[in-house]
């Protein structure tokens, strides 16, 4: 029977994908900065209610990312489960056939 899923590969696609995306957001947050430190005519009150926004926006994002993915590991352990019971049930049926 075959393995379900090769993890060597995945792993290490996953590293790559995780420091692109942590060195997308490094870059973002960076030229925010810079953006809402060089403008003058910005109030410090407005800045200030805009790096919160950022800031809020960036934890929402990480919480849905966080339950999709919960939610699609745990479709995935049914699947698998299910699975699982009916190659059992299968290999039953073909058992007590020969018997």
């Amino acid at each position: 029977m075959p393995p379900y899923g090769d993890k060597t590969m995945t792993n290490n696609d996953n590293g790559l994908i995780i420091f692109l995306n942590g060195a997308g957001v490094a870059l973002a947050y960076g030229l925010l900065g810079i953006s809402l430190w060089l403008s003058t005519e910005v109030p410090l009150a407005t800045k200030g209610y805009w790096g919160m926004g950022i800031v809020l926006l960036t934890l929402s994002l990480i919480n849905v990312v966080k339950y999709r993915f919960e939610n699609q590991s745990n479709a995935d352990r049914i699947r698998k489960i299910e699975e699982a019971k009916n190659e059992r049930i299968l290999e039953d049926f073909v058992n007590d056939d020969k018997v």
